[in-house]
């Protein structure tokens, strides 16, 4: 249910509420898009969809802008993830150097996984709950804070989400 209840809140719907019936899964709330009442002279009124980022009920997070996530880029760091949580096919068309993948819409359990089955499925460490920052970034910033709520959820302290993301990346030129 929670997979495809955010599958749907990262497309182009009104407003989604994401919930699971797990107790081990938090209750997030995004508004992946709005729906706005356009009025045009003469041709009565139309509808519009124009995409918002909310975190209603999102646990804070720090939020990364395009030079931060660069230098972060440019200077890996083992106690820093950079991490991107779109989908495998979405990661090998081009991701931010130094990142790795962690699909949040089909695999929305992955932090929740034993560090030896993390390893295996995803091909990298399992990160730390103390002492290792998670930077997570999507394409347009509604899955990252979706990932970030779910990292804040299972224990991890120091989150932070670049809300930019990878259109915002591409478009001041990012390395790829």
């Amino acid at each position: 249910m929670f997979k495809q209840a955010l599958r749907r809140s990262c497309g182009f719907a009104a407003v989604r509420t994401l919930s699971t019936t797990a107790s081990a899964m938090p209750r997030v709330a995004l508004r992946a898009t709005s729906v706005a009442r356009v009025q045009r002279p003469l041709s009565g009124a139309v509808w519009s969809t124009r995409r918002s980022h909310s975190t209603e009920g999102i646990p804070e997070t720090k939020v990364y802008q395009f030079e931060d996530v660069q230098k972060l880029s440019e200077n890996p760091s083992p106690s820093r993830f950079l991490i991107d949580v779109r989908e495998p096919a979405e990661f090998e068309g081009g991701h931010i150097p130094t990142a790795v993948n962690l699909p949040i819409a089909s695999q929305p359990e992955g932090l929740a996984l034993p560090e030896e089955e993390f390893r295996d499925k995803f091909g990298f460490e399992k990160p730390a709950k103390s002492g290792t920052e998670l930077v997570f970034y999507c394409k347009a910033g509604v899955r990252s804070s979706a990932a970030a709520a779910l990292a804040k959820h299972w224990g991890w302290e120091n989150v932070g989400e670049y809300r930019g993301s990878w259109l915002d990346w591409v478009e001041k030129g990012g390395k790829q």
